[in-house]
């Protein structure tokens, strides 16, 4: 169902909008978060360690697919906001033929390079094939996961958070199920896991793209709008690829920072896995509110309503503060506790280094909440560069920590190497967004 956010309260809105959105990711992080669980607690810890061990160039590369997906949502976005609805399929269409492109290249790129990928991220040889059978099949699933996000930030930004999340539900019961299946019943170990989730990204992406042909007949791309455009693609380029090389950019920090923790072993690497599970699921509000905002922002924007604009960032910015708060707490006290979902109670060393990562952790969480909303705003706004040099400069600070702190300080610096890029990445893109929206204000008067 199509909603205009252009009308109305923007704090009830945003999070009316956010709140589907929120519980598909906590869903989608859910089967993320079985799948480690089942393959620590049957498999063993260096099977965990397995899984982990590339977390993040998964992250640059399906970040870099759900990036370029919601790029080319926000022209459609604003298109739907100014009621322009031919120009926002035509958008549409062209957003699926460059992303079926993005698929064929990527899926083949990756897939090629996969062993070198792996030593690049000094991964120990103890769990080297395990980590080259998972990463592998992942990457096989990249056109799974673009169909899904393509199709799933379209709806979003017709104002249609609510079918997403009913799909990736969905998936995500079928992903726990599969788990079971080939990891317990078909012994396939850590490939049964790959193998489960890109079957259900699969069902999700599919889901959605039967529902958009039987329920929505707003998206239906006639064939006159089947045109490729040459000043339609580069706009589409200009939205996506930036947003795309923003989720990428931020992961090749976290790459030379993984790299660092594969460096001091198995322990190590179990640990971060272990407790990455545990911070991504907490960071599910910051993308939820930063989405939600970032869409509400985008149809003002296309409504010439500048105003609207200002509250939805202010009121946006402050709920991300305040969850980032209650959730760091969580994380100080509580985060030890919550590695048992994915380590036994035998593995000491193990369960020490996550919880003392997520304790450190949660003394920041709430930079998030001011991180996220405004540089996914800007972005929306249509200032992909910026967004993109925020990105730049959180990606180099953890890169400094990892490289010039780790040799002295071990497993103490990666602890704190996420929250110096975040607050980094804050200096920047505060004052940046306030300029941003003080532009379109002028333009728009």
């Amino acid at each position: 169902m199509v909603k205009s956010m252009t009308e109305g309260k923007p704090l009830p809105l945003i999070l009316q909008f956010a709140l589907p959105l929120l519980i598909g990711n906590l869903f989608q992080q859910t089967y993320n978060i079985v799948d480690a669980a089942i393959v620590g607690r049957y498999l063993g810890t260096e099977a965990l360690a397995s899984v982990g061990a590339s977390s993040s160039v998964q992250f640059l590369v399906l970040g870099f697919c759900i990036g370029i997906c919601c790029g080319f949502a926000i022209p459609i976005a604003q298109r739907f906001g100014a009621k322009d609805y031919r120009l926002m399929r035509v958008y549409l269409f062209h957003g699926a033929v460059l992303s079926a492109a993005a698929a064929v290249i990527l899926t083949l790129l990756c897939a090629v390079f996969c062993p070198q990928i792996l030593h690049l991220l000094s991964t120990p040889e103890n769990i080297y094939a395990g980590a080259y059978q998972y990463l592998l099949i992942i990457f096989l699933g990249i056109p799974f996961n673009l169909l899904y996000n393509l199709l799933s930030c379209v709806l979003r930004a017709v104002g249609d958070s609510r079918t997403p999340f009913i799909f990736l539900a969905i998936a995500t019961a079928l992903n726990i199920l599969l788990d079971l299946v080939c990891i317990l019943g078909l012994h396939w170990g850590v490939s049964g896991a790959a193998a489960a989730t890109i079957t259900a990204q699969a069902v999700s992406g599919l889901l959605c793209l039967f529902y958009i042909l039987r329920k929505v007949p707003l998206l239906h791309i006639q064939r006159e709008e089947c045109r490729m455009d040459g000043h339609v693609t580069k706009t589409m380029f200009a939205m996506g690829v930036p947003m795309g090389l923003q989720y990428s950019i931020t992961a090749i920090g976290s790459m030379v920072m993984q790299s660092a923790n594969n460096s001091l072993g198995s322990v190590y690497v179990s640990a971060f896995t272990a407790a990455m599970r545990i911070k991504q699921f907490a960071m599910c509000p910051f993308d939820a509110i930063a989405t939600g905002v970032s869409t509400f922002c985008g149809q003002n924007l296309g409504a010439r309503k500048p105003d609207r604009i200002k509250k939805g960032i202010r009121q946006g910015v402050t709920v991300g503060v305040l969850y980032g708060l209650c959730a760091g707490l969580v994380l100080i006290f509580f985060g030890r506790s919550l590695s048992l979902l994915f380590v036994s109670k035998s593995a000491v060393d193990v369960l020490d280094a996550s919880g003392t990562y997520l304790r450190c952790l949660g003394y920041f969480f709430w930079s998030l909440g001011i991180l996220n909303v405004c540089r996914m705003t800007t972005q929306g706004l249509g200032f992909s560069g910026r967004a993109v040099f925020s990105g730049a400069v959180e990606m180099a600070a953890r890169i400094f920590v990892s490289l010039a702190f780790v040799p002295v300080f071990h497993f103490g610096a990666i602890c704190y190497a996420d929250q110096s890029a975040w607050i980094s990445a804050c200096l920047y893109i505060v004052p940046v967004c306030i300029g941003c929206v003080k532009k379109i204000s002028k333009s728009q008067e």
